[in-house]
């Protein structure tokens, strides 16, 4: 799909050779080839394909071909399943006209462009692009808001909600499962925040450098804005992160603990159950001369030796505080 802004979008067969002046914003959302070659004719601009877009080299992010801008940067969309994400977008900036082309519906796009025609500031492409950026910086920062919000809540029921039950090891077992599978889906979602963040920043950062030839000062200031979010919001990214890693750390060696204490009760049962095993043993002999044998009291004896030697090793057990 094609939208041309400032220009009737479905109207954009009937232009001819000449681009008309009102044209600032071509949209291509998983265009066709004819559509394509429509905006390459059109605007003198090569339309990069997916494949390019989501090389991940520098080189092939940024690139200044004969005053024209080719920048790709990663962005996140949901799912049907609503999960997150990463598709490549790809802007290229001339002096007046800007030209994005994405593959999956981006709301960010739709709500820049129904400003565009009510908001004096986006009058040329370069503006265009710099309302993205800043529109998916401030997304990002949501994200980081709620990725941050979200490792807080985790963390208190790690550390203060009883991860490690003792006495209910399989309830105990599913608490730590939900905890790590919760663990895993932050930190998938924060790497996800930290690629976009840093494809916004570099081609900010590129298009404010090499741009500088025809780019505004208004533009050239709202792009080292945008420079100096990122790089902010990449500080906050890393502390959520190294949170993020000691939470993975806690929940592992509860899961440690867990086991080392289902190893302990094996050790008591096993450790229990050797003495009882040997007195049996004995008396399970086959011999004819065992005094203990013709005794009246013998049996109830040998059962009170049995039992007293399963019950003194846990009472040692107890007195060395295995069972705290």
């Amino acid at each position: 799909m094609l939208k041309l802004y400032r220009w009737p979008s479905d109207d954009w067969q009937s232009i001819g050779a000449e681009m008309p002046a009102e044209i600032i914003w071509a949209d291509l959302l998983n265009a066709t080839d004819k559509e394509k070659k429509f905006v390459e004719r059109l605007l003198g601009m090569r339309v990069p394909s997916e494949q390019s877009l989501g090389e991940i080299e520098a080189s092939s992010r940024l690139i200044h071909d004969h005053g024209t801008l080719y920048l790709s940067s990663p962005a996140v969309r949901f799912n049907e399943d609503n999960e997150a994400e990463i598709t490549p977008v790809g802007f290229v900036i001339g002096p007046r006209v800007l030209v994005t082309v994405r593959f999956w519906p981006l709301p960010i796009f739709d709500d820049i462009g129904k400003r565009i025609g009510t908001d004096d500031s986006l009058e040329n492409g370069m503006c265009v692009f710099t309302s993205l950026l800043e529109a998916m910086v401030d997304r990002g920062a949501d994200v980081l808001e709620h990725l941050g919000a979200t490792a807080d809540t985790l963390s208190r029921s790690v550390f203060k909600g009883g991860l490690v039950r003792t006495k209910r090891p399989v309830r105990s077992s599913r608490r730590m499962r939900e905890a790590l599978e919760n663990v895993g889906e932050l930190a998938d979602r924060l790497a996800k925040a930290r690629d976009v963040l840093l494809g916004v920043g570099r081609i900010a950062s590129f298009a404010g450098d090499v741009g500088s030839e025809w780019i505004t000062a208004a533009s050239k200031k709202r792009l080292d804005a945008v420079s100096k979010d990122v790089a902010s919001l990449s500080d906050y990214e890393t502390r959520l992160s190294d949170k993020i890693q000691l939470l993975l750390d806690a929940v592992l060696g509860f899961i440690n603990i867990q086991q080392n204490e289902m190893f302990k009760v094996l050790t008591i049962v096993s450790v229990v159950g050797v003495p009882p095993t040997i007195l049996v043993g004995v008396w399970g002999m086959n011999f004819k001369n065992m005094p203990e044998l013709s005794w009246t009291f013998g049996y109830p004896l040998a059962l009170l030796a049995i039992i007293a030697s399963g019950v003194l090793p846990l009472i040692w057990f107890t007195r060395r505080g295995w069972f705290d």
